[in-house]
């Protein structure tokens, strides 16, 4: 059998709507544009947590973060199916951002490139994981000092407040993380001497804040309408004590040199996600480049290219900013596969899908068994047209305390193609219920409605249900208590 190459190319907290071709008038992204238009997208892909390492831990494992015992950024992790394809005779090569946690674990390549700190100061929050990437190399033959919420904090106090993590790269042009991983990809590409089949795993730390697009890059939205959000007082106080305590959280604490305000303007706004969708455009232009690279040396002649990202970025709505909700905004990513020789049925999808479900979707393609204890599913059916195709009729996210999302213990999302419910487990209480049909903004939370009571209550002992019997089937597979299964 013939075994494709497969190419996954990942961002960092991308949103769904930052494709031109995909309902995004707005962007300026002519490389996804055509992926998306000569392969199937999917436009209701959802992730399983709303922070890089659950999401990521659940696509390589691809088990719920309950299934793989990761729920939040500092809990490490191995994947398993890279391995699988290692035995079929890949090579498989990381180049950028994994997340692994230790961050130089081999996660099962053979070989791994790695660039994981955007703007994490080594010495005062990496700690016993931290390690100098082969960006802060780069950095440091080139004398440059990398741009950090504290360098530029020094430089410019008041600007810094005002700013919201959005900044204007002042460094060389080919030093911006998104460039140099696409120079670095584009270099191993050209340079590589082995012939089997390859699986390339790139990931780009953008548009993950900050914000921080080239002059030249930004220039190019100068005055590009984008649309903002509108947040009322009503809204905020019909949620959750949780979110409240995240959003205090966002102004009193300096993540990823964001400033975060209460007070944030349209202008503010529109200003913000200027810059972000120039970063986005930025990295649409470096997979332009990797795919030319890729098709230079024959690889695109029989391939699997997945575009995707680990979750999104709330950029303002529901008076939030990054990640750490289950709003749509935060929990939907852009999905699209694209195949030059494979049985690709070519359009836009609107079934729900979960991001994990790329992994028995890449092993199907490789001619590998997907594990038996996946919760995943493949999507090699939909993809190919297939008759018994069996979508999936709801989605779920999970979502742990940490130290950014301190305010809940543990929050649970259901969510499917009418009702969204979340469950805060320390705080029965309080919830979210959206009707998604009547109101896709999220906007009227209708937990506390009386009429739908009987209902909301139902979904809720669905979701308990859904929760005990994936994490006691985990406890099986692996051999855990159950008082170990859910510690976190």
């Amino acid at each position: 059998m013939q075994r494709p190459n497969i190419i996954l190319i990942m961002t960092d907290q991308q949103r769904a709507d930052t494709i031109g071709a995909l309902g995004a008038p707005w962007m300026r992204t002519p490389h996804l544009d055509r992926l998306a238009t000569e392969g199937a997208a999917y436009t209701q892909c959802f992730v399983t947590s709303p922070v890089c390492v659950g999401a990521r831990a659940s696509l390589f494992t691809g088990k719920y973060p309950h299934g793989c015992h990761v729920f939040s950024n500092f809990q490490p992790w191995q994947p398993t199916w890279v391995q699988s394809l290692a035995a079929q005779g890949y090579h498989c090569v990381n180049i950028g951002k994994m997340h692994i946690n230790p961050y130089d674990a081999t996660g099962g390549f053979h070989q791994r490139l790695i660039m994981e700190n955007k703007d994490r100061p080594l010495f005062l929050e990496e700690r016993d994981r931290a390690i100098y990437d082969e960006w802060d190399k780069a950095l440091h033959a080139r004398k440059l000092v990398k741009p950090s919420r504290y360098n530029r904090h020094a430089a410019d106090p008041e600007g810094y407040k005002q700013a919201l993590g959005a900044f204007t790269w002042h460094l060389d042009a080919d030093m911006h993380p998104d460039h140099f991983i696409g120079d670095t990809a584009c270099w191993w590409i050209g340079d590589r001497k082995n012939r089997d089949p390859l699986f390339l795993q790139i990931g780009f730390p953008g548009p993950h804040p900050p914000y921080d697009p080239t002059p030249e890059a930004l220039a190019a939205y100068a005055d590009v309408d984008i649309p903002v959000p509108e947040v009322s007082e009503a809204e905020l106080r019909a949620q959750p004590p949780a979110q409240q305590q995240l959003r205090d959280n966002m102004v009193e604490f300096n993540f990823d040199s964001i400033a975060w305000r209460r007070d944030a303007t349209p202008a503010d706004l529109l200003r913000l996600r200027r810059h972000y969708a120039a970063n986005v455009s930025m990295i649409d232009h470096q997979v332009g480049r990797i795919l030319e690279a890729l098709d230079a040396r024959g690889y695109l002649d029989d391939a699997l290219v997945i575009f995707t990202s680990d979750h999104a970025d709330a950029l303002g709505e529901h008076g939030h900013i990054q990640k750490w909700t289950m709003y749509d905004s935060v929990v939907r990513v852009p999905l699209v596969a694209w195949s030059r020789n494979l049985p690709i049925q070519r359009g836009v999808r609107d079934e729900l899908v979960q991001l994990f479900d790329v992994a028995p979707t890449v092993l199907e393609a490789a001619g590998a068994e997907p594990p038996a204890d996946f919760e995943a599913r493949s999507l090699w059916g939909s993809l190919s047209g297939r008759a018994d195709h069996q979508p999936r009729e709801a989605v779920y996210a999970e979502l742990a305390r940490d130290h950014i999302q301190t305010g809940s213990e543990f929050i649970l999302m259901r969510r499917d193609r009418r009702w969204k419910i979340v469950l805060y487990l320390d705080d029965p209480a309080s919830g979210e219920l959206y009707d998604l049909q009547h109101d896709p903004g999220e906007i009227r939370n209708l937990w506390h409605d009386e009429a739908l009571r009987a209902m909301r209550d139902d979904l809720t002992t669905g979701c308990l249900r859904w929760l005990a019997t994936g994490s006691l089937a985990s406890n099986r597979r692996t051999g855990r208590k159950p008082q170990q299964a859910m510690r976190i």
